[in-house]
């Protein structure tokens, strides 16, 4: 290889080199810092088509799983369904599913207006409500470059806990799998709760 031609391909080289740490360090820039779970939830409302609101706190007590998803998304449509089934079947025990409707990004507020039309078609057991979408940022603690995926799933034990969820950097996909949803609910509905545990010592 001439003198020249080592010069080229060590100037180039050097290029590559920087043009892949510019990008890992922007990659980096865009990745949240993980929430650490379990944490105390933040309160929440969700409003029903029927006009009725639903204050996240009003359901202390219960293990809670919350769906936050895009009406237009049949991966949360089925998601949503698996919901319904779980509640109908664990709901006498203290579990309590709660779906959040907002829009996607760039998306004109609907105000939830498909919602009753969905639950309907759905044969949905469950509380279903409409949220704007910067109160589920600010819930779900998403930062401006975060990734937003969708359905993301929040699970809420019975002291009011978040103790684990789908979505973010340190989200757990498997939640939306109905056999690992159900051996985590399955585990909180038998903690009961911290007043609870308090009295049987």
């Amino acid at each position: 290889m001439s003198k020249r031609g080592f010069l080229q391909r060590s100037v180039i080289a050097k290029k590559l080199t920087v043009l892949m740490m510019v990008s890992a360090l922007f990659a980096t820039s865009l990745v949240a810092a993980p929430s650490s779970v379990p944490r105390k939830s933040p309160e929440f409302l969700i409003s029903e088509p029927s006009g009725n609101a639903i204050l996240l706190s009003s359901l202390r007590g219960k293990v809670v799983v919350m769906e936050f998803f895009f009406l237009q998304s049949n991966h949360c449509t089925r998601v949503a369904e698996m919901l319904s089934e779980l509640n109908q079947e664990m709901g006498a025990r203290g579990f309590q599913a709660l779906g959040v409707v907002f829009d996607p990004p760039n998306v004109p507020d609907s105000h939830g207006e498909l919602i009753r039309p969905t639950v309907n078609l759905l044969h949905l057991t469950y509380p279903v409500g409409y949220s704007r979408k910067a109160d589920v940022d600010s819930f779900l603690d998403r930062k401006p470059r975060e990734v937003l995926n969708i359905p993301q799933i929040v699970i809420i034990d019975r002291d009011g806990m978040i103790r684990a969820v789908s979505g973010g950097t340190a989200g757990d996909a498997r939640l939306e799998d109905e056999t690992s949803l159900r051996a985590l609910v399955e585990e909180l509905l038998n903690q009961g709760t911290a007043t609870a545990r308090g009295a049987k010592k």
